[in-house]
């Protein structure tokens, strides 16, 4: 994918309303084969810091599209924020 290029997704709230979000990322963790998304919805915050969520990617056999999930143990979040660190290194180079 060109670096201009942005994958968009779009993400039904419990309300019915719809967010497009920007996909940052997508990765499995082949022991687990649990997958995750790293999107952003380009909100800052106060210090001028780009917002980013994390969710687990629930897929069902019935074709429809996936569901977002929470990262639920302190352990996914370790492991997760280490392939984050691993790309901010890869991106510092």
């Amino acid at each position: 994918m060109a670096e201009d290029e942005k994958k968009i997704m779009s993400i039904v709230q419990e309300d019915g309303s719809i967010d497009e979000v920007e996909v940052l990322l997508s990765f499995e963790f082949t022991d687990t084969k649990k997958e995750y998304i790293v999107y952003t919805k380009n909100e800052t915050d106060e210090s001028g810091n780009v917002t980013i969520y994390v969710a687990s990617l629930i897929r069902t056999d019935d074709g429809e599209d996936p569901k977002l999930g929470s990262v639920e143990t302190d352990e996914e979040w370790a492991r997760i924020k280490n392939v984050l660190k691993e790309l901010a290194k890869d991106d510092e180079q």
